[in-house]
């Protein structure tokens, strides 16, 4: 992603106290400084943290296990070539349990040698969202005797979710932290 950001990361005057003091936080967690996409998108303020709200719920706090849900981020942030996603999911998937081997090889997809057959799966619809924004009935037939009805659901809102966040980090340039 070339150029500066289109929009700098705010100071907490621009995103005032309470999204600062969030923005702060969650660097605290993650042992780095506030992320720049919580402190660009935390210039929306009642935006933010409605979309914070959502966004906690299905990572962090979803139903598909962690090393799941770091493996279909991964794959989002590979088709969506947004390098500010990655970055900050290759951490958390090591953190979740993902080889270092295992977050190489995402970008080389569902059939590369090596995944289970769960995690290619998962793999696939990630790649089939991102192609035709639907699952296929054989995928969907494949996909059904593993996930329960939350975590279908969930599968679908997370890639949906993530390749959103992937476009506005793309478009509006959210650099990496330092």
């Amino acid at each position: 992603m070339g150029g500066a950001p289109r929009i700098a990361p705010g100071t907490a005057a621009d995103v005032g106290r309470v999204n600062w003091l969030i923005a702060r936080a969650i660097g605290l967690v993650t042992r780095g400084e506030a992320p720049h996409v919580f402190t660009t998108l935390g210039r929306h303020r009642r935006l933010f943290r409605r979309w914070l709200r959502f966004a906690g719920t299905l990572m962090p706090g979803g139903k598909l296990p962690r090393a799941d849900t770091e493996l279909v981020i991964l794959r989002v942030a590979h088709n969506c070539d947004c390098d500010y996603e990655w970055g900050h999911h290759e951490r958390l998937g090591k953190r979740a349990g993902l080889s270092a081997g295992d977050i190489a090889r995402v970008r080389s997809g569902a059939d590369a040698a090596g995944w289970t057959p769960r995690q290619a799966l998962l793999l696939r619809a990630a790649d089939e969202l991102h192609d035709t924004r639907t699952l296929s009935d054989d995928l969907w037939g494949e996909l059904r005797p593993l996930l329960n009805d939350q975590e279908l659901i969930e599968l679908c809102m997370l890639t949906g979710h993530y390749e959103m966040l992937a476009m506005t980090l793309n478009a509006l340039r959210v650099q990496p932290e330092s």
